[in-house]
């Protein structure tokens, strides 16, 4: 009886498979990883977003209407804001990524409404949903 050296098409198999489900679980941690790295970013957006609000509506007497009117702000790559309502007594914000579609963040102060479907639900805590 000779044996001969070298590997089955079943063991093979059984090593490509477990290569497989080990790439699939690494993927998802890797794809919820970056989800959460693009939530903290608009976060952050939205919290320079109200810093400079705060020091644009003592000169204006009133808060900026769009991110335009602020001109140290500038928003990070991929993040869009969107200044919904801004009077002299609040405004309120959403921000939002294209690769998080069904995930946007918002914030409101003042006697401003909520964003429309913005997560917001207090006044100066950003909330995402």
């Amino acid at each position: 009886m000779h044996r001969r050296q070298g590997f089955t098409l079943i063991e093979l198999l059984i090593v490509m498979i477990i290569i497989g489900l080990l790439a699939t679980i690494a993927t998802a941690f890797f794809w919820d990883a970056k989800d959460k790295a693009l939530v903290k970013t608009m976060e952050s957006d939205l919290r320079t977003l109200a810093a400079q609000q705060e020091l644009y509506s003592p000169g204006t007497l009133t808060y900026a209407a769009s991110v335009g009117d602020l001109t140290e702000f500038t928003e990070s790559p991929g993040v869009s804001i969107s200044i919904t309502y801004a009077d002299a007594f609040g405004w309120a914000a959403q921000a939002t990524h294209p690769s998080l579609a069904t995930r946007s963040c918002g914030i409101f102060v003042g006697d401003a409404p909520a964003a429309d479907g913005a997560p917001a639900t207090q006044p100066g805590v950003i909330t995402c949903d």
